[in-house]
């Protein structure tokens, strides 16, 4: 039994066990990756990740299977289908995502629309129990994976810090030292000088945790002078 199930995982050909623990190989590594980006403060996570190699992979499969089965078809490639919906449901997936001046939403779900496309092929060529599977496994992402980042990410968030300074800096490191002093850790930093109006502006992308103060982080920015206003937000701002 175990020999024969070998012999389908390691098989050129398109089967059901195969392809099933391919998806599950595919599932781990693309949230391998995804789990590292989310550490890093990104905003595409496990779920983004995990939806976008599951895909590929589905893909794959399905431009493998539909030659493997319909040799007799004259009329052209039909693994090039797979190709042209892959591509082309990217401007259906794109059409979720918002973007708001450095914030972006919906990542996951045009992941999830561009393997539901994945699905679609599948189904289509006869695949139905590894488009089933498929399906099962998405929800899985969805569901399960969600409330696996809470639990090892707890407490970590990704927020805007926007200064605004009434002189033009030109060194800004004591900044950085009051950030780490309060365990804010800078991801990115964006910079704005104003020279007619004799300004500068900060915005900081930052991670913080559960032991983050805040009202006293900006009470001690406040005391340095010349600090105009200080947000806390989402957004990035000019």
């Amino acid at each position: 039994m175990m020999n024969e199930i070998y012999t389908q995982i390691c098989s050129s050909e398109v089967n059901t066990i195969g392809a099933i623990y391919k998806l599950f190989i595919s599932l781990l590594l693309g949230a391998v990756i995804g789990f590292e980006r989310r550490q890093k403060g990104q905003v595409a996570g496990m779920r983004t990740f995990a939806l976008i190699s599951m895909g590929a992979t589905l893909a794959m499969l399905v431009s493998i299977y539909i030659p493997q089965e319909y040799m007799g078809l004259k009329n052209g490639d039909p693994g090039r289908i797979a190709a042209q919906v892959i591509s082309g449901i990217g401007f259906l997936g794109a059409g979720a995502i918002i973007q708001m001046k450095g914030s972006v939403r919906g990542l996951t779900t045009a992941a999830g629309i561009w393997m539901t496309a994945c699905i679609g092929l599948a189904v289509g060529a006869g695949m139905f129990v590894i488009a089933t599977s498929a399906c099962f496994l998405i929800i899985a992402i969805l569901k399960a994976f969600e409330f696996f980042e809470k639990i090892f990410l707890r407490g970590t968030e990704q927020n805007v810090i926007r200064l605004k300074v009434g002189r033009i800096v030109k060194d800004a490191k004591f900044y950085h030292e009051y950030f780490e002093k309060y365990n804010v850790h800078v991801s990115y930093q964006y910079l704005r000088y104003d020279y007619t109006e004799n300004l500068t502006t900060f915005n900081y992308i930052v991670r913080t945790d559960d032991r983050t103060d805040f009202v006293k982080l900006f009470a001690e920015i406040h005391s340095l002078g010349d600090v105009m206003s200080l947000t806390l937000t989402n957004e990035v701002n000019n």
